[in-house]
């Protein structure tokens, strides 16, 4: 894999948590992924920031509700994220189909959030980042490609 699908934004921007592509999560149905994986933060621990989530006109919103409330959120969030995480992007897949037409154009190639910022989830300002998203995506596409 010498070439890199970057999706931090341009062609392949669908396949972001930021990208509004509906998700039924625990029967509500979010507006994109990332308000759906904002609320799981406090599902069971804190509903009133849930709701408060829930209630936010954009990912941005709710990424800023979560990040202000973060002491109430469940507490074993960092062993469970990434499962959630997996959780959401599948039922993203599931539910919209254009997002598995570009999952799948991506071909062989290495998937990368090229997030400048983030480098759990993206390859952050070195590009020497974790890239989870990205080896998420990568494993829902050999799924997809495997049946």
């Amino acid at each position: 894999m010498d070439e890199v699908i970057g999706f931090y934004t341009r062609e392949f921007y669908a396949l972001d948590n930021f990208s509004s592509f509906k998700v039924l999560y625990k029967g509500h149905l979010y507006s994109s992924s990332e308000e759906a994986y904002q609320a799981a933060k406090f599902i069971g621990v804190a509903p009133e920031v849930e709701q408060k989530i829930k209630n936010s006109y954009s990912a941005h919103e709710a990424k800023e509700i979560a990040s202000e409330n973060r002491d109430k959120q469940s507490k074993d969030w960092d062993e469970v994220k990434v499962q959630i995480m997996e959780e959401l992007l599948r039922l993203k897949l599931d539910q919209n189909p254009y997002v598995k037409k570009k999952l799948l154009e991506t071909g062989d190639y290495l998937i990368v959030e090229d997030s400048p910022t983030d480098s759990f989830w993206g390859w952050g300002e070195d590009r020497k980042g974790e890239n989870v998203m990205g080896k998420l995506w990568m494993k829902l596409r050999d799924e997809l490609r495997n049946g």
